[in-house]
């Protein structure tokens, strides 16, 4: 191997480096985001009894949280690709968003303490938490879309995936441990981690600039690989997570109540998540030659197959077999959603549709939520259809973008572009 080979080892070898730190740090801040996320869910009741709102009205406080979501991820993602234009300035604008997020998440319990006079103060704070913390979801994904390899971006979607899958196998055991502990101490902890987390991120953005240039001299840039593909793409994704919501949050508990007791949920739950962690790294290698498209609508299948399988278990063995293979699908979903919606925007979109992804995975939450509110869980007429909704959800959806998927792939062999 001459000079120039071993030069080109060494930055090819620094350049992954580099990537998978970015990776790694992105995992992090989704499992500290994430965590924060649950204890503001588990501490909510609390906080609102406080102030003196009633019970029925948390549920409308956690729907206001994802219609501000669904409005402010886009938003944030938009920003997110006029401001990276600038190195430096998405980590410093998103460290101040950040900073006031946090501000707002730790003040919650201690103005909940005031007592009844304070109700206006909690709710104001809460809408203030919501909307910055949005800066924490899509801007650093984006820097990803912008700046990574892009043979590398699968594998390093699925590690910034992995915080938020984490987080979800946690939470089962963070509401158990913090059952009954002062809410002041973990919304502390909480804000105080998340923010000396999120004061990084301007020192990994020169870092994936840095990278950037030097692949900039070696690769041509891409076109939108797309064409008109993204409004198809985040309406599959509203559907894919809208199965997500009900299969998981409303029919998941109520399979294992079957053949476990409550008090082993805590237990059984975390089982679709450790399915999720563990199938999205290997799936990156296939979006990594085929495309994102493609494995989400192939993941869109395999779910509706597990959840099927999960409905006609007959033993807790089989259930669990089933949940695994449900979870590890939605891995393949999300980590292949955030791969293609950065292909999407190559051309300086990857804010935007990056947020557009997250503003469909919040108005999905907002659907369940408002079936739960409506008690829809709970009329004999329409139990057949939330059980069977997330079989349709997946697989229509799923189908839907296998063909979309062919269509492109036979218009490339045709040699007739794609508009």
């Amino acid at each position: 191997m001459g000079r120039g080979d071993h030069e080109r080892a060494g930055r090819t070898g620094t350049q992954a480096a580099t990537s998978n730190g970015a990776g790694v740090y992105l995992a992090v801040l989704q499992l500290v985001f994430t965590l924060g996320w649950v204890t503001y869910v588990i501490y909510l009741p609390k906080l609102a009894a406080d102030v003196g709102i009633a019970p029925t009205v948390v549920i409308v406080i956690l729907m206001l949280d994802q219609a501000i979501f669904t409005v402010t991820d886009t938003a944030m993602g938009l920003v997110a690709d006029r401001i990276a234009r600038v190195v430096g300035r998405l980590g410093l604008i998103v460290g101040i968003l950040t900073a006031v997020s946090c501000a707002a998440f730790v003040a919650l319990p201690f103005v909940a303490g005031q007592g009844p006079k304070a109700q206006v103060a909690l709710i104001a704070l809460i809408v203030i938490w919501s909307a910055t913390s949005s800066a924490l979801r899509a801007p650093p994904l984006t820097l990803l879309g912008k700046y990574a390899v892009r043979p590398s971006r699968p594998f390093l979607a699925a590690l910034a995936m992995l915080g938020y899958g984490v987080a979800g196998a946690l939470a089962p055991y963070l509401g158990a441990t913090l059952r009954g502990v002062d809410p002041r101490l973990p919304f502390v902890v909480a804000g105080v981690v998340l923010l000396i987390v999120t004061l990084a991120l301007s020192r990994v953005e020169r870092g994936l600039v840095q990278v950037s240039a030097r692949e900039a001299k070696a690769s041509p840039a891409q076109g939108n690989a797309l064409g008109r593909m993204p409004m198809l793409f985040i309406a599959a994704m509203v559907i894919l997570a809208l199965g997500f919501q009900l299969h998981f949050s409303i029919n998941s508990a109520p399979m294992f109540l079957r053949f476990a007791k409550p008090a082993d949920l805590e237990w059984l739950m975390p089982i679709f998540w450790i399915g999720f962690n563990i199938a999205m790294f290997p799936a990156s290698a296939v979006v990594k030659r085929q495309g994102g498209i493609i494995v989400i609508g192939a993941a869109g299948l395999l779910g509706a197959l597990a959840v099927i399988s999960a409905e006609f278990a007959v033993n807790l063995n089989m259930l669990i077999a089933a949940q695994f293979i449900a979870g590890a699908a939605w891995g393949c979903m999300m980590m292949s959603a955030v791969s293609a919606a950065m292909a999407i925007g190559e051309t300086g979109a990857e804010g935007k549709v990056i947020g557009l992804v997250f503003s469909a995975l919040a108005l999905a939450t907002f659907a369940r939520m408002a079936a739960v509110a409506g008690g829809l869980q709970k009329l004999p007429d329409y139990a057949p259809l939330l059980h069977w909704a997330p079989v349709a959800c997946w697989a229509v959806a799923g189908a839907g973008l296998l063909a979309l998927a062919a269509v492109r792939l036979q218009r490339r062999s045709a040699s007739i572009p794609v508009v």
